[in-house]
C-alpha cells in the first residue's frame, strides 16, 4: 500500500447506541497510509466505539466509514482479554485470529513473540497468565494478522517499563498504519505524528498534526484566543445594548438607531465562539479508613508466602511482612513474576499466603475488573458497599467521579473500562475499608485524574498494598515497604 494515500476515512459519521445520546455527530476525518495516529478523549467519550466502527463491529447511524482499498485489513489489540478466550491455550488463542487453518502457526507465533518480547509455552492456558503477559498476547494476536491498519486500545496497560520501551521501539519502526488509544503522554510523544481528539461535549473529532505535547499546546493557545475574542464580543454587546436603551427613550429618529444597535448586538452574539470545554478531571477526594475499634491489635495483614514464577516454573517463597494500619506497601517485580496472583490471594483471604484481620473490610481494585458483576447496575454496585441508606451521598460521591445519573442506571458491563475504574474508586470512598488492595490502579484512567488519585492514596490512613509499573505515579504516594518479588 502506497504511503500518503488515504487508507481510512470517516465522512459525516453519526453514531449512537440504540435509544442513546449520539457519541459522534457528523464526524469527518481521514488517515493516511503509514501514519501513526493517537485517538484522544475523555473516558466514555466513544474512543473504543470509533475503533469498533473501523473494524465494522458497529455500523454508523448515518454517514460512511471507508477503507482504501475496501479490502484493507484491520486488526485490534483490545484493552482486556475476552472472557471467551481465557480458557484457550496460547496456541488456540492465536488460531482464533484466522478463519483458515495456518499450517505454520507455531512458527508465526514465535515470530510475533520476538516482536513483543515474550516467551510462553504454547499449551499454557490464558487464564494462568499475568496481566502483563496477557497484554503482550493481545498485541501479538493483532500483529500476527499483519494488518494494513493496526488498532491499539490502551496497549501500555499492565506493561512494566521494559515492556513499554520495547513496544515504543517497535511502533517507531512500524511501517503500516497504526491508531492508538492511550492516556500515557510519554509513550504517545515517542512515536505519534498526529492526533484525533474526540470532544465528549460536541461529539466532534478534531484533527491535529504533531505529537501529544504539540496538540495540548495548540489547544491551550486556541482556548486563550477564543476566550479573548469572546470577552471583546461580550463587551461590545453590553455597550450596544446600553446605547440602544438610551436612544430608544429619546424618541424620533433615534428609535431607528436603537433598533439597529439591538440588531448589531444580536449579530455579535451569533459570532461568539463556542469555546471548547476541556476534559473535566474528577473531583478531589479522600478515602475514609475503617474504624477498627479499641481492641484492634493494629495488624491488618501478615504476608507469609508468595508464588514466584521464573522460566515458566512456579516456586513458593516465604515472606515475613507485617502490614499495620497506616502502612503503605508496594509489591514490585517484572511482568509475569506473580504480583497479581499474590494480590488476588490476599483479597481472597488465602491463609497460606496471608492472614488478614477478620474484622478488616477489604477494597480490591482488580486490574481486569473481574471482581465486578457486569450484569449489576452501577448504582447497585455502589449501594452494596454502603452501610447507611443515603442515596444523596451515593449520587453526590458518584458525581465527583464523573458518574452521572444516566451512567448509574447502566449495567457495569456497558461502561467503558475507564468508567469501570472510576466506579471502583468511588466504591472505596463509600465503603470505608481498612485495607486497600490495588492492582495497577492507573490502568484505563485518564491522565488528568492520576494526580488526584495519587493524593488520595498518599493521604489514606488505612493499610494499602499496591502493584503499579508507573514509577512517576508511585513516587507521589508515601511508601513504607517495598516487597521485591524479583529478589
Amino acid at each position: 500500500m502506497l504511503k500518503d494515500n488515504v487508507v481510512l476515512s470517516f465522512s459525516d459519521v453519526t453514531f449512537a447506541y440504540s435509544g442513546g445520546k449520539p457519541l459522534l455527530e457528523e464526524v469527518s476525518f481521514s488517515v493516511r497510509a503509514g501514519s501513526r495516529i493517537t485517538l484522544m478523549g475523555q473516558n466514555g467519550a466513544g474512543k473504543s466505539s470509533i475503533f469498533k466502527l473501523i473494524t465494522s463491529e458497529l455500523k454508523p447511524t448515518d454517514g460512511r466509514v471507508s477503507r482504501t482499498p475496501p479490502n484493507a485489513s484491520v486488526a485490534i489489540a483490545r484493552q482486556v482479554m475476552p472472557k471467551e478466550a481465557l480458557d484457550f491455550t496460547v496456541r488456540e488463542y492465536f488460531a482464533s485470529a484466522f478463519t483458515d487453518v495456518q499450517h505454520k502457526l507455531d512458527k508465526m507465533i514465535q515470530e510475533v513473540f520476538d516482536i513483543v518480547h515474550i516467551s510462553l509455552p504454547l499449551d499454557r492456558i490464558i487464564r494462568q497468565l499475568s496481566g502483563g503477559q496477557q497484554a503482550r498476547l493481545l498485541l501479538a494476536h493483532a500483529l500476527i494478522q499483519k494488518p494494513d491498519i493496526l488498532l491499539l486500545d490502551e496497549p501500555t496497560n499492565n506493561l512494566d517499563q521494559y515492556g513499554i520501551d520495547h513496544l515504543t521501539g517497535f511502533l517507531v519502526m512500524y511501517e503500516k498504519t497504526c491508531l492508538v488509544i492511550s492516556h500515557d503522554a510519554d509513550f504517545l510523544n515517542a512515536f505519534t505524528d498526529g492526533v484525533l481528539y474526540l470532544d465528549v461535549h460536541t461529539e466532534k473529532v478534531e484533527q491535529y498534526m504533531g505529537n501529544y505535547t504539540d496538540v495540548v499546546e495548540e489547544i491551550t493557545k486556541r482556548i486563550e484566543r477564543e476566550n479573548l475574542q469572546n470577552a471583546r464580543m461580550q463587551r461590545q454587546i453590553r455597550e450596544k445594548r446600553a446605547q440602544a436603551e438610551v436612544f430608544a427613550h429619546k424618541g424620533g429618529k433615534l428609535r431607528g438607531v436603537a433598533k439597529r444597535m439591538r440588531e448589531s448586538a444580536e449579530k455579535a452574539e451569533e459570532n461568539i465562539v463556542s469555546v471548547r470545554r476541556e476534559d473535566k478531571p474528577i473531583r478531589k477526594f479522600t478515602i475514609p479508613s475503617q474504624d477498627f475499634g479499641p481492641h484492634f491489635s493494629g495488624i491488618v495483614v501478615q504476608l507469609h508466602a508468595a508464588t514466584v514464577i521464573r522460566d515458566h516454573k512456579a516456586k513458593e517463597r516465604k515472606l515475613d511482612v507485617t502490614v499495620r494500619k497506616g502502612d503503605h506497601v508496594v509489591i514490585a517485580g517484572p511482568n509475569g513474576i506473580g504480583q497479581s496472583t499474590l494480590l488476588a490471594k490476599i483479597a481472597g483471604g488465602s491463609s497460606a499466603f496471608a492472614t488478614v484481620a477478620p474484622e478488616a473490610l477489604v477494597g480490591y481494585y482488580q486490574q481486569d475488573f473481574g471482581n465486578l458483576d457486569g450484569d449489576q447496575l452501577a448504582f447497585d454496585a455502589l449501594k452494596a458497599v454502603m452501610f447507611e441508606d443515603d442515596e444523596h451521598l451515593l449520587r453526590s460521591t458518584a458525581a465527583g467521579f464523573l458518574l452521572d445519573g444516566k451512567l448509574l442506571t447502566q449495567p457495569i458491563g456497558a461502561l467503558s473500562e475507564g468508567q469501570k475504574g472510576l466506579l471502583s474508586l468511588c466504591r472505596f470512598v463509600l465503603q470505608k475499608s481498612g485495607l486497600l488492595i490495588l492492582d495497577e490502579p492507573t490502568n484505563h484512567i485518564n491522565f488528568r485524574h492520576l494526580p488526584i488519585l495519587a493524593k488520595a492514596l498518599d493521604d489514606y490512613s488505612g493499610a494499602l498494598i499496591m502493584v503499579s509499573h508507573i514509577p512517576e505515579f508511585v513516587s507521589q504516594i508515601r511508601i513504607d515497604t517495598v516487597v521485591d518479588m524479583d529478589r
